[in-house]
């Protein structure tokens, strides 16, 4: 097993169970062993080296990555590229032979100030290394807003993006947050949108469901 890379000062090794989907077909065999997943690489603007972690959850059916600094903003105080952040996870994932994996869900949640005017977006794209296939969820919010915010992204069995049978591909996970003033006055005032909570840290939590590969 290649070695797992650290990320928030933690070995970045994780287990996904056996979680179904909602509206899997009837019947569908779990797999006999857990599937492992290591963290190969984390980067990007909104999960600087150091301030994202992750760990699996207590009944091994999802995996959490815990953010620290994930912000973007507009207005007094902020760069010109502060509008946009995004972190992309590269996964290793390790799936019992004769069987393949999909993620069925991820939950997001944060914190924004958005002034009356301005907007943000909330964006998450899944693919595997080498496929052309991408799922995608967006989620957009309008000021006036100074709330804590959740989001979902649900697909539906039919439509969910597997992982190849017999081939070793690395899962890809690419989140965006991005804010734009509108017509806002950004020399007067501050928008921004975390994927934070109020004890500032999100925790998103990927679900993963798993069919058996043809021919098993």
């Amino acid at each position: 097993m290649p070695g797992a890379l650290l990320a928030g000062g933690a070995t970045a090794v994780f287990l996904a169970g056996t979680f179904l989907a909602p509206q899997a077909p009837a019947g569908i065999t779990v797999p006999p062993d857990k599937i492992v997943i290591e963290l190969a690489t984390v980067n990007g603007s909104g999960c600087p080296l150091g301030t994202a972690a992750v760990a699996v959850s207590a009944d091994n059916t999802a995996f959490t990555v815990t953010y620290s600094q994930y912000l973007a903003q507009v207005g007094l105080g902020s760069q010109p590229t502060d509008f946009r952040k995004n972190c992309q996870l590269n996964l290793i994932v390790h799936v019992p032979q004769g069987f393949t994996y999909a993620v069925a869900s991820a939950d997001y949640r944060g914190y924004a100030h958005l002034e009356s005017g301005a907007n943000a977006t909330q964006k998450a794209s899944y693919y595997f290394q080498g496929s052309p296939e991408t799922a995608t969820g967006i989620h957009r919010f309008n000021g006036p807003l100074d709330n804590n915010w959740q989001a979902t992204d649900t697909t539906d069995w039919a439509q969910l993006v597997w992982a190849p049978c017999g081939a070793q591909r690395n899962f890809n996970i690419n989140t965006e947050l991005r804010v734009n003033a509108g017509t806002s006055d950004p020399k007067k005032t501050n928008s921004f949108i975390t994927m934070d909570s109020t004890d500032g840290a999100i925790q998103t939590v990927y679900h993963l469901a798993w069919k058996t590969c043809p021919g098993r």
